[in-house]
């Protein structure tokens, strides 16, 4: 199973258009050691033709031209994508869709709960019926026991939903009145030889059930939004603790380093990163820290192997 990293920011990029935080300001001044990112999405494969998005990002198409596996030309008018799994209907995780519309119909796979703000608070997929009818949708079932789904074209891989504590965005019909499905995690084992994925880029607390799905996966990828609770204030460019926007810090007591510290079969990569978070500064003590303990931070065209 092949994994590709086709975006590794949080909303915004990094650097963000509008901000000059240290980060940002550092890096297009060439003062700052790091790697330009686009907004998070990730891509799998059986056999590196047809693949999995997982999300699409405002930035779809510069990742799209940037992973020529996604352009096999296999015919005049072709994509890689075989199918596409939205993880919650958050703006940078959803918007990119508009931007394949050329390509439509699509298969698409979400909880009800994003169908439901997709078609209500932002309705993308009603907007997308004018293109070849739009939009194929596969219901994402977030009980247990009905959880586990294959796709089709995939049936080396198995996707299992596992709901999260999350925040339903500001344009949902039921913002403030969280429901079981407005964000995701995802379990993907590869049924070849058994090895897992766990994928959560949103990711607010380290609840019960996801401990032993975590600390039996072969590989983490999961939300690095924030070093530290207040990060966005102390930057100066937002109100919003970490807990408020549904992301764990990876430092403190109860932080996701202290947690991932525990695990000791996976292999630790954080994605999601904020343009505030030091640890995109590769010279950052933040970032010898998260090396000190195993953890990776992903990068943008960044593959791995199960």
């Amino acid at each position: 199973m092949k994994i590709h990293v086709l975006g590794s920011a949080a909303g915004g990029g990094f650097p963000q258009w509008n901000c000059n935080c240290s980060n940002c300001k550092g890096f297009r001044n060439g003062t700052l050691n790091a790697k330009a990112r686009t907004q998070s999405s990730i891509a799998i494969s059986e056999d590196g033709i047809d693949w999995i998005l997982f999300n699409t990002s405002p930035d779809i198409l510069t990742q799209l031209a940037n992973f020529k596996a996604m352009q096999p030309a296999r015919s005049i008018r072709d994509t890689g994508i075989g199918a596409i799994v939205f993880m919650d209907s958050q703006i940078d995780h959803t918007t990119g869709l508009l931007m394949l519309r050329e390509g439509c119909p699509h298969d698409l796979w979400c909880t009800d709960m994003v169908y439901q703000d997709l078609t209500t608070g932002f309705p993308v997929f009603n907007m997308l019926k004018h293109w070849n009818g739009g939009i194929n949708r596969h219901t994402i079932e977030i009980e247990d026991g009905k959880n586990s789904f294959e796709i089709p074209k995939f049936p080396k891989i198995k996707l299992t939903a596992i709901p999260l504590l999350s925040s339903a965005p500001p344009y949902s019909p039921h913002r403030g009145n969280p429901h079981p499905g407005d964000n995701i995690g995802m379990l993907v084992e590869n049924l070849e030889n058994g090895k897992t994925l766990f994928y959560a880029p949103g990711l607010g607390k380290i609840e019960d059930h996801l401990k032993p799905i975590m600390a039996n996966a072969d590989l983490l990828l999961v939300d690095g939004t924030l070093w530290q609770e207040d990060e966005m204030i102390v930057a100066g460019v937002g109100d919003k603790l970490g807990v408020t926007m549904g992301h764990l810090p990876q430092s403190g007591e109860h932080g996701m380093l202290a947690y991932l510290d525990t695990l000791e079969k996976p292999r630790k990569v954080l994605i999601h990163i904020n343009n505030t978070n030091p640890i995109l500064d590769e010279d950052s003590p933040q970032r010898k820290i998260l090396t000190d303990h195993g953890v990776e931070v992903a990068y943008d065209g960044m593959d791995i192997e199960l």
